[in-house]
């Protein structure tokens, strides 16, 4: 008997190879050179406006403050007493100074700082919660350092220093350098915790992600 035009279709329609579904658009690793392409010029800048602002500049300021360190090195903190004597040696043009500074380079510093090393966690870390824990760090130092800044400043500005206002700033500074302390060793984490860790799975892709 014969078959139907319909049948003899079904029954190679049965048979036929499943087609293969479409390659990922943009594959992980792709996504992880492009990613690395813009972290090392974003931490090499990192790295040398630290230079700029700290070794360079406010220690050039020192020879506006008849040798005394700037507070924003002054990683053990200060006193009342400290920025008293530092506001006796500064005259209004060197606070000028040290406050534009502060605007511009220690301004700069901590933004793209904290621009490279979330951009390294986010493509070294896989899982959700690992990655919000490792930009913990990161992100509180930003919000300290321009905090800091203005902090300092408004403790240097005034002709009588306040306890509270040189307390607060002299915090910030110590919480400063610990965060950024505290930032390196997360990039460090990022990068080289175990792949299981780190969620991870092989050329650098998330485990559990899908690629449609």
């Amino acid at each position: 008997m014969g078959k139907t035009r319909a049948q003899i279709a079904r029954k190679h329609a049965t048979g036929a190879t499943p087609v293969p579904s479409p390659l990922p658009a943009a594959p992980a690793r792709n996504r992880q050179g492009n990613g690395t392409l813009v972290i090392v010029p974003a931490a090499i800048a990192s790295l040398l406006l630290f230079w700029y602002f700290h070794l360079l500049t406010l220690g050039q300021m020192t020879q506006l403050s008849g040798g005394l360190t700037m507070p924003d090195m002054m990683i053990g903190g200060y006193d009342t007493a400290y920025v008293q004597r530092l506001h006796g040696e500064m005259d209004d043009d060197a606070r000028g100074q040290l406050s534009y500074l502060h605007r511009t380079a220690g301004t700069l510093f901590p933004l793209i700082f904290a621009f490279a090393w979330l951009l390294l966690v986010q493509l070294n870390a896989g899982r959700r919660r690992l990655r919000w824990l490792l930009w913990s760090p990161v992100i509180l130092f930003v919000v300290v350092d321009l905090w800091e800044n203005i902090a300092i400043d408004t403790a240097l500005a005034q002709a009588a220093a306040a306890p509270g206002a040189v307390l607060l700033a002299s915090t910030l500074t110590v919480l400063r350098w610990v965060l950024l302390a505290l930032s390196l060793l997360a990039g460090a984490a990022a990068v080289f915790l175990p792949a299981h860790l780190r969620g991870v799975g092989g050329a650098g892709k998330p485990r559990g992600e899908r690629v449609s």
